[in-house]
């Protein structure tokens, strides 16, 4: 049985007028200052993820393989240990609490992990077409958006669009995580992990998910502020300081993972670096066209 929600009509593109608002926030963390005043053209954009249905029809017309069915090359990302550069990909994994953990152990790379089998090589996606893709590079997206004759949206744009959500206070209205992050969920958004598309209620403009369920890939370069010429001169790739030395694009939105006491990125504003080559089972996107 196809689990999904009703509110959403999953091929539905809203169009967005132009406009100019201040990009960024003050209150949160120093990666999304300082603010800046931003002019977009009218675009439009997905009312939702780009769905495991949605990806298979690309897939079944192109005969595309993703980066993570693919593995990585010694060309790409030389500073990528070896263990990384077999077909797979990043899932997280909760910690043994009574055993102690630390943030890196709570993402493992498992070997047979994509689109497919987001849960590892016995997985499946079948029932879960209305699903948002995961384990998506940003090789994969450009190839599934150009396929359909759009593109990623920029930081930006993306930002714009999601300016209309509330801060997401109170009763759950995204799918975040409810509870002392790592160590328990209560699940009162109703979700433990993933969620349909579409099962919350959509903002102003008639866009679903936006915040909560999976971070959203954009085309833009991550610095690690708003102010990025200081960076683009030394860092032409973008700046993840974790991880200098890979390319990195920036994220939005938050995801199932995110709670108010780790993380707290389910607003607007918020942005991640993201490695271009290795993908996760948190990460996906929606595309834009312009208009």
């Amino acid at each position: 049985m196809i689990e999904q929600c009703s509110k959403a009509d999953v091929d539905r593109a809203i169009e967005l007028p132009a406009g100019k608002f201040e990009l960024g926030s003050l209150d949160y963390y120093p990666e999304e200052t300082p603010v800046k005043k931003v002019s977009i053209e009218p675009f439009s954009i997905d009312s939702t993820e780009v769905t495991n249905a949605h990806f298979a029809k690309f897939i079944e017309a192109t005969g595309y393989v993703t980066r993570a069915e693919r593995g990585l090359d010694e060309t790409v990302a030389p500073d990528i240990p070896d263990e990384l550069r077999v077909p797979g990909s990043l899932i997280f994994e909760p910690p043994d609490v009574l055993a102690g953990s630390s943030p890196l152990t709570w993402w493992r790379f498992v070997e047979g992990a994509n689109w497919r089998h987001p849960n590892g090589p016995d997985s499946t996606i079948e029932g879960r077409e209305m699903y948002p893709v995961v384990h998506i590079a940003i090789e994969d997206a450009q190839a599934y958006a150009a396929w359909a004759g759009r593109r990623l949206p920029t930081e930006a744009e993306w930002e714009y669009a999601a300016q209309f959500n509330a801060k997401y206070e109170g009763t759950p209205d995204a799918n975040y995580w409810q509870g002392i992050f790592p160590v328990s969920n209560s699940g009162a958004d109703g979700y433990l992990g993933l969620a349909p598309v579409g099962c919350f209620e959509p903002t102003g403009a008639g866009l679903f998910d936006l915040v909560g369920n999976v971070w959203e890939l954009t085309s833009s370069t991550y610095y690690p502020t708003h102010d990025s010429e200081q960076f683009k001169v030394r860092y032409k790739d973008g700046f993840d300081p974790n991880s200098p030395n890979v390319p990195v694009v920036v994220i939005k939105g938050g995801s199932y993972l995110c709670a108010e006491n780790y993380c707290a990125r389910y607003r607007p504003e918020s942005r991640q670096p993201q490695d271009k080559f290795l993908s996760s089972s948190h990460v996906g996107f929606r595309t834009v066209g312009d208009l």
